[in-house]
């Protein structure tokens, strides 16, 4: 939804650039120094690969032309790095993205980057993005939601915050 809001910019638009531009998973506007990672793996003989910051990007993840391209004074790869709780403001117009964000806020992932491969995440923050993204579609009153050991793996506030959602879906009917 992001990229799509990026594409549908008035300098998007002026540039001919599609939301596909504004994905880090396809060449058409990607860094291909890095491949959209942002950093450049080093192999090493008897040691551990490492990683540097891309020389291009400078781990950015795209090209210069695709950063350029502005919301609301922000270009995609601002956008992606910040947390949550610094970006939700933004799409307050754009309702889908809005609600999801919000949702992941209340469930305590706030300081979580839209950006952060999910190979990063751990299983909680995983388990908790795929509730988020449920939670924030509007609901028709007849979802069913099947949790299996919601809690395993959170702390106490994490849990308390997963608690009152689920208390506060229950009062809103849904």
């Amino acid at each position: 939804a992001i990229r799509n809001i990026f594409a549908k910019t008035k300098d998007a638009k002026n540039r001919g650039m599609g939301n596909s531009n504004f994905s880090i998973n396809v060449k058409a506007g990607r860094c291909e120094c890095c491949q959209g990672t942002g950093m450049q793996k080093i192999e090493l003989n008897y040691l551990p690969d490492s990683f540097i910051l891309c020389p291009e990007c400078n781990g950015k993840r795209f090209e210069d032309r695709i950063l350029q391209v502005k919301f609301k004074g922000k270009n995609i790869s601002e956008i992606l790095d910040a947390p949550i709780d610094d970006i939700v403001d933004l799409f307050e117009d754009e309702v889908s993205v809005y609600q999801k964000l919000k949702c992941m806020i209340k469930i305590g992932l706030g300081y979580l980057s839209l950006g952060r491969m999910s190979m990063n995440l751990s299983g909680g923050e995983a388990q908790r993005i795929k509730l988020a993204k449920a939670l924030g579609i509007k609901s028709t009153g007849k979802n069913l939601y099947i949790l299996d050991e919601p809690t395993s793996g959170l702390n106490e506030k994490d849990i308390k915050k997963f608690i009152d959602i689920l208390i506060e879906l229950q009062q809103n009917g849904e």
